[in-house]
């Protein structure tokens, strides 16, 4: 019998050791279900914080944040409930449900203030270890020659005021790297995603391109009023999101990620022309439910976005892309992938491949600079954004390693 020198012997023992701590530490994940992108009373929502929570928390959401406009929820504020069905239907069910615990008075037009709770008081109210998080974050709002430009900032820890600039680029780059130094000052993890930029037609793909540091923008917004399919003369979100992409790895900057988010803003009445919680989210695999490991393994790639199909694996080996639906019964699925070649990259977002059914994959070529899918299903999306969507999702673009 012929022995392997003890060098060989150790080398694949330790092969082994790594292998399984590999398995044993993608199994230990989990996915877990949050929405980047909502407001309540604290900006310009329709509801008070601990109905919005509630409604999230009832929906199955392991994680969500409200994200109003240049503001955190700290200190004392009172809203003055407008003087419409909806809004004192809304109160009046927030009274019920909080009885005592609601703070209001009435000026001398007898109409009702409330003051509302910060997320300091609400917080404790919904949190629960490993099952249900709420992550501070602001939507830093700010304008150029009347074109919105709204910035999302996930486990932001101190406000960040609205700065101004001299042009799009230089606004949307203030605000990345005013985020880089509050993340390098405190050490917490954090991100900046840029909102919705079809809303008023106010951020271009060459606008994006400019920057550098950005990592993830909203592929899929629920607003009505955000564009999201563009027009025959602006590009669609995701026609976008594979311009940016090219330009940037030709660069070399790194992946940009696509979120899908809600963008709630009402919360009484749902229908086509109302901004309700819902409608898109983000699916994240990660070690833990909290907030500087969700926003890590958004960092890498680790989440997919939905409107409402849910993936039960995917997969990349370095150069396979493998994706398998959690199919529904009576649904059917196609799975694209789309991409853009090296060798015509003017020519982004081609459709590489298409697969029906419930899984898919994609072997990138030598020519391929990376690979995402999107997966369609035939179900209808409830409150849909637009009539005939069908529910949808996104993985993230991966490329060769």
């Amino acid at each position: 019998m012929r022995y392997l020198p003890i060098f060989f012997v150790i080398i694949a023992l330790s092969f082994v050791s790594c292998s399984s701590a590999e398995k044993i530490e993608k199994s230990s994940k989990q996915w877990y279900k949050g929405n980047l992108h909502t407001h309540s009373y604290w900006s310009d929502g329709d509801d008070y914080p601990e109905m919005i929570m509630d409604w999230y928390k009832s929906h199955d959401y392991d994680f969500v944040v409200l994200s109003d406009h240049n503001t955190l929820a700290q200190g004392e504020k009172w809203k003055l409930i407008p003087k419409s069905p909806s809004h004192e239907l809304g109160f009046q069910k927030y009274v019920e449900k909080y009885g005592d615990q609601v703070i209001y008075r009435k000026d001398s037009a007898d109409r009702i203030e409330v003051k509302l709770k910060t997320l300091a008081e609400y917080a404790p109210m919904f949190e629960e270890e490993g099952k249900f998080l709420i992550i501070q974050s602001q939507e830093l709002t700010e304008s150029f020659q009347s074109k919105p430009l709204h910035m999302n900032v996930t486990n932001i820890q101190k406000l960040i005021p609205a700065e101004g600039g001299n042009s799009i680029p230089e606004i949307l780059q203030n605000g990345l790297d005013r985020v880089k130094a509050q993340r390098d000052s405190t050490g917490v993890p954090m991100f900046l995603h840029i909102n919705h930029p079809n809303f008023v037609w106010a951020i271009t793909p060459e606008d994006i391109i400019a920057l550098n540091g950005e990592r993830f923008f909203e592929v899929y917004n629920g607003h009505p009023q955000v564009n999201n399919y563009g027009d025959s003369l602006r590009p669609s979100m995701e026609v976008l999101w594979d311009k940016i992409q090219a330009s940037y790895l030709q660069a070399g900057k790194p992946l940009l990620y696509g979120l899908a988010v809600d963008d709630a803003h009402n919360y009484h009445v749902f229908d086509q022309n109302s901004s309700n919680p819902g409608r898109g989210w983000v699916m994240v695999l990660s070690e833990s439910l909290d907030p500087a490991s969700l926003v890590e393994a958004m960092e890498r790639g680790d989440f997919y976005s939905s409107t409402g199909v849910i993936l039960k694996s995917i997969d990349f080996s370095g150069k396979t892309l493998n994706v398998e639906v959690k199919a529904e019964d009576g649904i059917s699925y196609e799975i694209q992938f789309f991409g853009t070649k090296k060798s015509s990259s003017e020519e982004s977002g081609i459709l590489l491949s298409e697969v029906s059914g419930t899984s898919g994959s994609y072997t990138l070529e030598s020519d391929d600079m990376y690979v995402r899918a999107k997966i369609i299903s035939s179900k209808p999306k409830e409150n849909h954004y637009q009539i005939g969507d069908t529910e949808t999702a996104w993985t993230q673009p991966v490329k060769t390693r």
